[in-house]
């Protein structure tokens, strides 16, 4: 009693020390998938990414102010005037006076008596004046005002831009961007309902192989007491070895089949594990025993329905549009391209007032045009667009053609399930009482184990069938409603 006693509190102390085990809906298998799956954090990346493209495209089609600033030392100032220039314009007032008197003496010179007289009062009156100095100040004046004094030079333009005509192009990039943004939309709800259906399969596997377990584990225990039975019995020679050997045969059997079934239900448990975030080694049940057999019948399939709602025909339509835009930017190579341009120019030394050193500017307009002449490239671009757009509608017609294929087959696999699921009930029904009559007949001596066993096998193997038709008919469904574009 006393050792019995301390078994008895190690175990209850173990057993609160264990965490309670989890039981997960296939709602929250659902729900932690798509947080933790990184696929679909991709696709929302991706899609963050379009529509930033998106945005970039429209503001192309708007003006675009830019500025543009700098500064130059350069060892020499820019001249106008040559060295021989600024001598002469320095110095003109000494050869004005110069070339007067030298003028003077030869007009008056030949004046009779007088006029060599006159001619050197007037050239002395000049000399003795300040006209040459005052001449040669303006011209040192002059030579001044003409010195740039770019030694040191610091410029800047403020540009505005505004596209006119591109010839369609413009457009059809924001076109091509706005396609581009709703095509990664799709590819998040097709990843998304990938990932779901993904997480169902896992879990719905769970659910089949823990209650195969479940049946692998009754089918044990009654062939451990068929077992127990005929050991009595061949005590008390009411029956052979040989019976008791077939007996053990069975029980090995079933005893393997529950650790296969017991460690696919680990593995199916580390796959749903993984596809919703877990650790592989976590310790969980599932809330939903049963599949819900909540399918619905499709009598009758519109296929133009089907491919309106399918994510692939949606991303391939979208793709036709967007080779269409091909053409119009490859058709756009050999349109003229106009564009207005504006803006402020300023610099110091001040380009528009004597090179002072002072900032100034100017403002400025004006419009570009560029007419394409001879551009070869452009048309084999054009020709590769087109091409790549036939190839588009050649994919559209195999996806249609697949998925009318895919559809129907799944339909048909349905159909075939749920009449397997009739016939299994049906089997079970006869399975139960046959295993009724045969565990009567067995406790009455009237007939032996083989035929229990046989009993026994029949009502397990019909119990399985129902399992597995169910599971199919929850399966199929999923797949069908994939298969037809509807939301999970």
């Amino acid at each position: 009693m006393k050792y019995r006693l301390i078994i008895v509190i190690l175990f209850l102390s173990v057993a609160f020390a264990l965490p309670a085990q989890q039981t997960l809906s296939l709602a929250q298998c659902r729900q932690m998938a798509l947080d933790a799956n990184k696929g679909l954090k991709t696709a929302e990346e991706k899609k963050i990414e379009t529509e930033n493209l998106q945005k970039t495209a429209l503001w192309q089609m708007l003006p675009k102010v830019s500025a543009t600033g700098g500064y130059m030392w350069m060892e020499r100032s820019v001249s106008l005037l040559s060295e021989e220039q600024q001598q002469r314009i320095n110095e003109l007032g000494t050869n004005v006076q110069s070339d007067l008197e030298t003028a003077i003496r030869e007009e008056l010179s030949g004046l009779p008596l007088t006029g060599q007289a006159i001619a050197d009062i007037l050239a002395s009156i000049i000399s003795n004046s300040n006209f040459s100095s005052s001449l040669n100040s303006v011209g040192q004046e002059i030579t001044n005002a003409l010195e740039t004094d770019t030694r040191n030079t610091t410029f800047g333009v403020i540009t505005l831009t505004q596209p006119i005509y591109l010839g369609g192009k413009l457009r059809a990039l924001y076109r091509s961007a706005s396609l581009l943004n709703e095509l990664s939309g799709i590819e998040y709800d097709k990843k998304r309902e990938e990932t779901l259906l993904a997480v169902d399969e896992a879990y719905w596997q769970v659910v089949s192989v823990k209650h195969k377990k479940e049946l692998a584990e009754k089918y044990a225990l009654l062939l451990d007491t068929l077992n127990h039975n005929v050991e009595q019995l061949l005590e008390a020679e009411m029956a052979t070895k040989g019976d008791l050997a077939k007996v053990r045969v069975k029980l090995n059997e079933a005893q393997m089949n529950l650790t296969k079934a017991t460690n696919g239900l680990a593995l199916a448990k580390m796959l749903l594990a993984q596809r919703c975030g877990m650790p592989l080694d976590s310790d969980f049940d599932v809330a939903e025993n049963n599949p819900t057999l909540n399918a619905t019948a499709y009598q009758s399939i519109n296929m133009d329905d089907v491919w309106q709602n399918r994510h692939e025909m949606q991303m391939l339509r979208i793709s036709d549009s967007i080779a269409r835009q091909g053409e119009l930017i490859a058709a756009s190579t050999l349109k003229p391209n106009i564009a207005f341009t504006g803006g402020y120019l300023f610099s110091n030394p001040n380009l528009f007032d004597g090179f002072q050193n002072e900032f100034g500017g100017t403002l400025m307009a004006g419009v570009a045009v560029n007419i394409p002449i001879f551009h070869v490239g452009g048309i084999y671009s054009l020709k590769a667009a087109k091409a790549k757009r036939r190839e588009v509608a050649y994919q559209i017609e195999e996806a249609q053609e697949m998925i009318e294929l895919q559809v129907n087959k799944l339909s048909y696999e349905l159909d075939l399930a749920r009449k397997k699921l009739t016939q299994a009930q049906s089997d079970l029904v006869q399975a139960e009482e046959n295993l009724k009559l045969a565990d009567e007949s067995f406790k009455a001596g009237m007939c032996n184990s083989s035929d229990l066993m046989a009993a026994q096998t029949a009502w397990i193997q019909a119990k399985n069938e129902i399992l597995d038709a169910e599971i199919e008919i929850e399966m199929n469904s999923l797949y069908l409603k994939q298969a037809m574009g509807k939301s999970n």
